[in-house]
């Protein structure tokens, strides 16, 4: 499906594309458009959150702050999700979700949101296996970050982030790649170059294309296949 023909605001987010639609329907008049421009705050840890996004074309980073200024990334999310989950009236969630690339999301308040899932139909149902995916690609995220090397690494970043956003090049400073990698800019810097030499991509100064695909899922580690098939999953709804 091409962004835009399933009829939504804007580019499509797949996990309300996935609904049925008259289910949908009901929605749509609840969500507003809004673009995030990049390091955009959601929320911090501890905050009440007052919303839920649904990227269409972005992607936001989920990250734990540590008390020296440093942040290390535990799970992504793009088109396929929504931010802000699991959300209760005044519930409060344990990390800061952040704009990583910049792009619209569909916002609904979280009262609307809790009510709707309150429902419990075709939303509440594919919210609750959006969250167990959402929980193994933090636990997957983890492993990820203590096994494998900062090469195979940013080959998963990238293939995640090109999987959401659906074109080729996009912007993104190297400090903030070093934020979202838990490495040193030097680094990535160094990752990006091998990478590059090896011709899956071009990076310049705030601009990385992603030039063979192929070859960067050949560079990344397994977890990156692990990721993607857990959340793909969740978009195949099960007959009721």
């Amino acid at each position: 499906m091409r962004p835009g023909d399933d009829g939504l605001i804007g580019t499509e987010n797949r996990l309300l594309a996935a609904l049925p639609a008259s289910d949908r329907d009901q929605l749509l008049p609840r969500l507003t458009e809004v673009f995030l421009k990049v390091k955009t705050v959601l929320f911090e840890p501890g905050q009440a959150v007052d919303a839920v996004y649904f990227p269409l074309d972005g992607v936001v980073s989920l990250v734990t702050p540590l008390e020296d200024g440093a942040i290390v990334e535990v799970a992504t999310v793009g088109n396929e999700g929504l931010v802000g989950v699991p959300a209760v009236l005044g519930g409060r969630l344990a990390v800061r979700a952040i704009s990583q690339v910049a792009g619209r999301c569909l916002t609904m308040e979280t009262s609307a949101f809790v009510y709707e899932i309150s429902k419990g139909g075709a939303l509440a149902r594919l919210v609750d296996r959006y969250v167990q995916a959402l929980f193994g690609q933090i636990s997957q995220a983890a492993a990820c970050n203590r096994l494998h090397s900062n090469e195979e690494r940013l080959s998963r970043w990238l293939l995640m982030s090109h999987d959401r956003i659906g074109v080729d090049q996009f912007f993104i400073t190297q400090e903030f790649l070093a934020q979202m990698l838990g490495s040193r800019r030097a680094t990535v810097t160094l990752s990006a170059s091998i990478l590059q030499r090896a011709g899956f991509i071009k990076y310049q100064r705030g601009r990385i294309e992603v030039v063979d695909r192929s070859g960067l899922e050949g560079a990344a580690c397994e977890c990156y296949q692990v990721i993607r098939t857990e959340l793909e999953r969740v978009l195949v709804i099960p007959p009721t």
